[in-house]
């Protein structure tokens, strides 16, 4: 028999990839904030995952971890049969860009075929709602014209062309059954719990071990940062009042170069004063076959309901930093992240 809603929770929330980076605060903040919720967090526990982001909730009455990856159908199917689950927040996936590149068939089979998988089990148990947490990268690169929810994809690399492929598909279920989806388009975001393959927190770990940041081509390209509880806020807010069958785009208007973020966070860790003292610490490392120089977008459509970003760079960047300092190893394997990208010859 399925779990029974007498069990005094008003809604049954399943967060996919929840022992990984974003997913890991989004739980943490609703088993604080909604104790009448009941959270299960489903992760394979890939490489970049980690429990130790579960730390401060992992005993509370309204969280269950379970190990499983998204990818099996049977293992899925009875996940809905039997969880009774009200609310799909979709995080799960492979995400590093540069990791793309190598193992493409990965990436589409775990963000494409797993998304197919879980969106065929939440149709058939009648959830609710499914958000789905996508990326500003399936809108491709632009120096000029922001994005909003309108513009064409137009994927760059692998990582971005699994993304966009699995909104199409969760897009068709809203189209064909009226099944209530969400998706969201997220900047980048940072923070702590996050594994350090991505930039800043391989940058910051790199100087905290000794390191010099290693920058792919010439640093020119920009990105946004979103802080991530800012990202949580967001996805609250669309939960609450987001509108089905739409999709978000969550951004920020900071926007900094990768050059630009490397002397930022040399500056702070090293306490460097002159420009000589800063470049001591950066070593170029060849780009990626392709790496988009921006990614701006529109997000007029959440500050309708809303949202806006409230954590400042500085005040975010300090605490990301803090936390690395004693949670580096919370991976096995998280030494291996600091290596350079090395591009195919």
């Amino acid at each position: 028999m399925g779990a029974e809603k007498c069990d005094g929770y008003s809604k049954r929330v399943l967060v996919t990839g929840g022992a990984g980076f974003i997913a890991s605060h989004m739980i943490i903040s609703l088993v604080e904030a909604h104790p009448d919720y009941f959270i299960i967090n489903l992760d394979k526990l890939d490489y970049c995952a980690s429990l130790k982001n579960l730390e401060p909730i992992s005993n509370r009455p309204n969280y269950k971890f379970l190990q499983g990856d998204i990818c099996d159908s049977d293992f899925i199917k009875h996940l809905f049969e039997t969880e009774n689950i009200d609310i799909v927040l979709h995080f799960a996936a492979q995400t590093h860009v540069d990791l793309s590149f190598r193992h493409s068939y990965k990436f589409a089979y775990v963000n494409t075929y797993g998304t197919c998988i879980l969106l065929n089990a939440a149709y058939g148990a009648g959830v609710e709602k499914f958000v789905y947490i996508s990326t500003d990268e399936v809108y491709g690169g632009s120096l000029d014209k922001e994005f909003d929810e309108t513009s064409p994809k137009r994927p760059t690399n692998p990582y971005a062309s699994s993304k966009a492929a699995a909104e199409s598909f969760v897009l068709s279920f809203w189209e064909r059954y009226k099944f209530p989806v969400v998706i969201t388009r997220c900047s980048n975001v940072y923070g702590p719990h996050q594994y350090p393959e991505k930039v800043i927190p391989k940058f910051i770990s790199l100087l905290q071990h000794n390191r010099k940041c290693c920058i792919h081509g010439t640093g020119h390209q920009t990105r946004n940062f979103l802080y991530a509880t800012d990202v949580v806020e967001a996805l609250l807010t669309i939960l609450k009042t987001g509108k089905l069958g739409e999709i978000y785009n969550v951004g920020t208007s900071f926007e900094i170069s990768i050059s630009q973020l490397a002397r930022e966070l040399i500056e702070l860790i090293k306490d460097t004063t002159t420009d000589t003292e800063t470049k001591e610490w950066v070593e170029y490392v060849n780009d990626r076959p392709i790496n988009d120089l921006r990614y701006p977008m529109k997000s007029e459509k959440i500050h309708s309901l809303g949202w806006r970003p409230q954590v400042h760079w500085k005040d975010g960047i300090r605490r990301t930093i803090e936390w690395y300092k004693n949670n580096f190893h919370n991976w096995k394997d998280s030494k291996q992240a600091l290596e350079p990208f090395l591009c195919d010859s």
